[in-house]
């Protein structure tokens, strides 16, 4: 198996416990655990294929719905036992999405040979399994959070590029543009980085419009 291969299984494994989780908050039966498992767990890949239109990674390997299932069954069963069940989501997701954003990277520049399109592919790879995971799940989504979120993403992928440009070896690039992300994602969630907010005056309600 190759360090691409690992890394997909990763970011499957650990988007899927987000998902899990997510669903533990509701106190939902062991069918919502499965579902939203997989749908965070292969909703960012899957999005990734049908833009880039390539074979969906899954339908191809049934294997990444099995790594979901098996999760999603662990935390069904464990999940009580955390004390901070929202708090170890938001850093399982800050491991999924740096997996995610170089996996993501890694199969646009494959599918195009854009370093532009690469970006995006890991940015959209890394985020929309996690927003469909909030959306389901009917928790204010992650993307509304005041720390920096998107721009992790767009920092692992765009770290794996610069490194595949420089001549860089495909695990060091891997490793290097991994840990960008969650050292920008990490710092975030610890310690509150974000980028100034819109300060103007809010958005009128469509009934105060005439």
């Amino acid at each position: 198996m190759t360090p691409f291969q690992l890394l997909d299984y990763a970011g499957v494994a650990v988007f899927a416990a987000t998902g899990a989780l997510a669903a533990s908050r509701k106190q939902l039966d062991i069918i919502g655990f499965l579902f939203l498992a997989s749908v965070t767990g292969i909703g960012g890949g899957t999005f990734r294929d049908l833009i880039l239109g390539t074979p969906v990674f899954w339908v191809r390997n049934p294997n990444y719905v099995l790594v979901c299932a098996a999760i999603a069954v662990g935390v069904f069963f464990t999940a009580h036992l955390v004390e901070s069940r929202y708090r170890l989501l938001l850093w399982f997701d800050a491991l999924g999405l740096s997996a995610y954003s170089v996996v993501g990277a890694a199969k646009g520049l494959a599918a195009t040979g854009s370093p532009t399109v690469a970006i995006v592919t890991g940015m959209l790879t890394a985020t929309f399994g996690g927003i469909l995971r909030d959306l389901l799940a009917g928790q204010p989504s992650v993307l509304l959070r005041p720390e920096i979120y998107v721009t992790a993403a767009l920092v692992g992928a765009g770290a794996f590029i610069l490194a595949g440009v420089l001549g860089a070896p495909a695990t060091v690039s891997v490793a290097v543009a991994c840990t960008a992300a969650f050292l920008v994602r990490g710092g975030a969630l610890k310690f509150g980085w974000s980028f100034p907010a819109y300060k103007s005056r809010p958005g009128r309600r469509p009934e105060d419009i005439s």
